[in-house]
């Protein structure tokens, strides 16, 4: 009886330690779609144009528009003291 509920917590903690893997990553993900999705939008838009025979030229702006943006955003320093500025 005392092994089966060692297993079982042995289970629980792994699956505890899998959870806290998977929320950091979605963090992390969340945190690089904030600064480069526009970028990532644009250049994707760029693509199903071309792939669809039409002229892509505004989007083609968008997308260095959106990664000139992205690109400034990543050379801003960031601390606690800035966190409301760079939230805008």
């Amino acid at each position: 009886m005392k092994i089966l509920q060692t297993r079982k917590r042995q289970l629980g903690q792994g699956m505890t330690e899998y959870i806290i893997i998977v929320a950091l990553v979605a963090i992390g993900a969340i945190g690089v779609y904030k600064y480069f999705g526009q970028a990532v939008n644009a250049t994707t838009a760029v693509a199903a144009e071309s792939l669809a025979g039409q002229t892509q030229a505004t989007s083609r702006g968008n997308a260095k528009s959106a990664s000139g943006k992205a690109q400034q955003n990543a050379q801003t320093a960031s601390t606690m003291g800035t966190f409301e500025q760079n939230a805008n």
